[in-house]
């Protein structure tokens, strides 16, 4: 016989005090079953790429010889798959960096006379299983509010580039005022789309079939957006979760490219760990000045096109080398994180890559894609054709099925990948 544990229960190890989900064994009538752990995706974008000579390797299979950046990653060589040969299909955008919008999209020709980005992939993900959790995606961006996830509609969804912020968003309550003004914007939010529905459904009486058919479909995106609204409303009357570490500060200068990077990276494991979300991305963007690391001059953008200037491509190297690092050490928190008996990296597919695969020529074929975790078959190098590129969007749609969604295709995919 057992004995059921209470509701109240907390972890406590390493300074860290975390509250316990809803549990079977919380429940007498079902202490002996165990569901099955939820699946998660993270999703990174270094905008400006990886100098491609220092990351990939020769031969490819899985005794590939490890590069320069790889041997960043040496110590999760069993917990990570490289790709190359990968990109999304007619990326030729109106800008040069016009692909920054389309990573997680694959929408063509960015920005050229009448574009009209698609929903992301961490937004369909979001759209299916967000509704378990209190926030059915975090959007991260390490300078600006701008982001690379799209909603339905094709608008971006602004990025949190604040960890503080982020942090009180997941973990403190707020206090009575703050609470009784978001439970108002729900209800005003509400009220805002039964007049509107009402007004709808008059309109409906009167139209053609034609015109009926997108009635219907601006319905369903009432009703979605009355869901979500009922889904928040929700989540105001259950209590936060505690986690018994210090806030982050936020780092005001831009400067700080690595602090800013490490600072929202840590918070994953966090929201992870208390399935706060499911779903992340995270923009490492362009736009930083000159970053403070040492050996560092010129500022990260300009040194991305370096025009083979051998001192440029050095000091690129340095900070191309520094977010690896940064890569590197939330892979090893989600390696370290136990989630009944096992690692949350084994439940979390963390997809590291960039919407270009040489910078220096605004090229988007060929990018650089690291997949972990997520209970892959790990340690390999798959090296895909460089002339005629296997779509991005197949590996995606692999993401999402492993996420248990009931997808065959996304965007411009033509099938799936099998990663082996």
């Amino acid at each position: 016989m057992h004995t059921p544990i209470s509701r109240r229960t907390a972890l406590r190890a390493s300074g860290v005090a975390l509250t316990l989900p809803l549990l079977d064994v919380m429940n007498p009538a079902f202490g002996f079953e165990r569901a099955e752990q939820p699946k998660r995706m993270v999703l990174i974008c270094n905008t400006l790429g990886l100098y491609p000579p220092s990351l990939f390797p020769s031969t490819p299979g899985s005794d590939y010889e490890s590069t320069e950046y790889l041997k960043l990653l040496g110590e999760h060589r069993s917990d990570f798959t490289l790709f190359s040969g990968l990109s999304h299909p007619d990326q030729i955008g109106k800008e040069p960096h016009d692909t920054e919008m389309t990573f997680l999209t694959a929408a063509t020709n960015p920005g050229q006379g009448g574009f009209r980005n698609t929903i992301s992939v961490d937004q369909l993900a979001a759209m299916h299983v967000g509704r378990a959790t209190r926030f059915p995606s975090i959007t991260l961006g390490s300078n600006t509010q701008e982001s690379q996830s799209y909603n339905s509609n094709g608008v971006m969804i602004p990025a949190d580039n604040r960890p503080s912020r982020v942090f009180a968003k997941l973990f403190l309550a707020g206090s009575p005022d703050e609470q009784r003004r978001q439970r108002q914007r729900l209800a005003e939010g509400r009220s805002i789309l039964d007049a509107v529905g009402d007004q709808t459904k008059a309109l409906n009486r009167r139209v053609s079939g034609g015109d009926r058919k997108q009635l219907d479909e601006y319905f369903a995106a009432i009703r979605s957006a009355e869901k979500e609204l009922a889904a928040s409303e929700a989540w105001l009357d259950r209590p936060k979760p505690e986690v018994n570490v210090e806030a982050p500060q936020d780092i005001a200068e831009p400067s700080e490219l690595l602090g800013r990077i490490r600072t929202l990276m840590n918070l994953i494991p966090l929201m992870l760990q208390t399935d706060s979300t499911r779903v992340v991305s995270l923009m490492i963007q362009a736009d930083h000045g000159v970053p403070n690391i040492a050996g560092v001059r010129g500022e990260h953008h300009p040194l991305s096109h370096h025009g083979q200037d051998p001192d440029k491509i050095a000091q690129l190297k340095i900070i191309e080398s520094g977010i690896l690092n940064v890569f590197s050490d939330l892979l090893t928190q989600l390696g370290q994180r136990s989630e009944h008996g096992g690692r949350l990296l084994d439940e979390t597919a963390v997809l590291f890559g960039s919407n270009l695969g040489n910078a220096n020529a605004h090229d988007p074929a060929n990018l650089p894609i690291i997949l972990a975790g997520g209970g892959y078959k790990h340690g390999r190098y798959h090296a895909y054709d460089q002339h005629d590129n296997t779509p991005l969007c197949n590996l995606f749609v692999t993401l999402l099925q492993r996420l248990g969604i009931a997808v065959d295709h996304f965007a411009t995919s033509r099938g799936t990948l099998t990663i082996t």
